[in-house]
């Protein structure tokens, strides 16, 4: 039974060769940006190989992974670099690999040798590696192994960076790469893994923050983000499209939100709701509309029914007119009879203050003396 199972798991990977270096994990419903347009850095030393540069996916959306000289695991190795591939619902990402042969890797144009099948970079010759100048950077008073080989489009330039779907590389294995892919490979070296990790914290290399156009395009060995080796991109390899990535990962975000506020909104919400009315603290709002009727009660008292006894003196105003002093105006007119009161008495009759009129016959008499004279 046991010999049996083993014979069905092998037959089982040679069945999906193509998905043993695979990326597990990685489906993204919409395509990676375009392939940046970027200058290769000089090879740092013989043994070194170009590893073109792809956009990866984390966390935060694409991020790009710079490309880099990388020295190969064994001599006779060249490296097969991965590609994104459409699947039916979703874009899945396939790892590259170490083999004796270039194997498929979508058909995408990475440029500097990789132009979409097998490589034009370079080959080994007893243990040497052999650098094509014409699409390599390479510095010949230090490397010496060096030939020239004119080859057509050795730059990435408005290349898609997926094969299948809408708008990608319509490419197929070709039957070489349909038997490299059957060969021995082995997976991206340590240096390599250090490579991705150290781009995938980088925030600037973000397509959702650099547009496209990572600052950090290329380096001379992996992991070295500064220096004189790190070359930046000229310029995003197409207009990026940044509205179904963004509407995506605020998609993405939101479901996020939604489970954790799933998990949270029963407990939290429901002790509130039934610790709230219990508590007198905040039953407060409700008594003070019954302290409203206590101050109903307050009139009763005297204390706080002062104002309530002011507008009873607001008669008191009108019992002042009956008062002598402020209805002095009033027996002004009850003085005018008294004249009539007057002829009642002898003695006001009698006074001759008024009565002076009857003296100026006296003066007449003074005229009766001067004949006198």
């Amino acid at each position: 039974m046991r010999t049996v199972r083993l014979l069905l798991l092998a037959l089982l990977i040679l069945a999906i060769p193509a998905l043993s270096f695979a990326q597990f994990g990685v489906a993204v419903t919409f395509a990676p940006p375009a392939l940046p347009v970027y200058e290769q850095p000089m090879a740092p030393a013989d043994g070194y190989l170009w590893t073109p540069g792809y956009w990866a996916y984390g966390d935060q959306g694409y991020f790009w992974v710079p490309g880099t000289w990388v020295e190969a695991p064994e001599a006779g190795f060249l490296w097969t670099p991965g590609y994104w591939g459409w699947g039916g619902n979703a874009f899945a990402w396939n790892e590259g690999y170490w083999g004796p042969h270039v194997g498929f890797y979508g058909g995408v144009n990475y440029g500097y040798g990789y132009g979409g099948s097998g490589y034009e970079g370079g080959y080994w010759n007893n243990g040497a590696f052999n650098y094509n100048r014409s699409v390599n950077n390479v510095d010949v008073t230090n490397i010496h192994n060096v030939y020239n080989k004119t080859v057509i489009n050795n730059t990435t330039i408005n290349n898609v960076s997926y094969n299948g779907g809408n708008g990608g590389s319509n490419a197929r294995p070709t039957a070489a790469e349909e038997t490299a892919t059957h060969e021995h490979h082995v997976p991206p070296t340590a240096m390599q893994t250090q490579h991705v990790h150290a781009a995938s914290t980088n925030h600037e290399l973000l397509a959702s923050v650099n547009q496209g156009k990572p600052p950090i395009a290329a380096t001379s060995k992996p992991g070295e983000f500064s220096g004189k080796g790190v070359m930046a991109a000229k310029q995003a390899g197409a207009p990026y499209q940044a509205a179904e990535t963004k509407a995506t990962e605020n998609k993405a975000a939101a479901n996020k939100a939604a489970a954790q506020r799933a998990a949270q909104p029963n407990p939290s919400h429901a002790k509130p709701v039934a610790a709230k009315p219990v508590p007198a603290a905040h039953a407060q709002p409700a008594p003070r509309p019954q302290t409203a009727p206590k101050a109903a009660a307050r009139p009763a008292t005297a204390a706080h029914a002062q104002p309530a006894p002011r507008p009873q003196t607001a008669p008191k105003p009108a019992a002042r007119p009956a008062t002598v002093a402020h209805a002095q105006p009033a027996p002004r007119p009850q003085t005018a009879p008294r004249p009539e009161a007057r002829p009642a008495g002898a003695p006001r009759p009698v006074t001759a203050a008024r009565a002076q009129p009857a003296p100026h016959p006296a003066k007449e008499g003074h005229q009766e003396e001067r004949p006198r004279q």
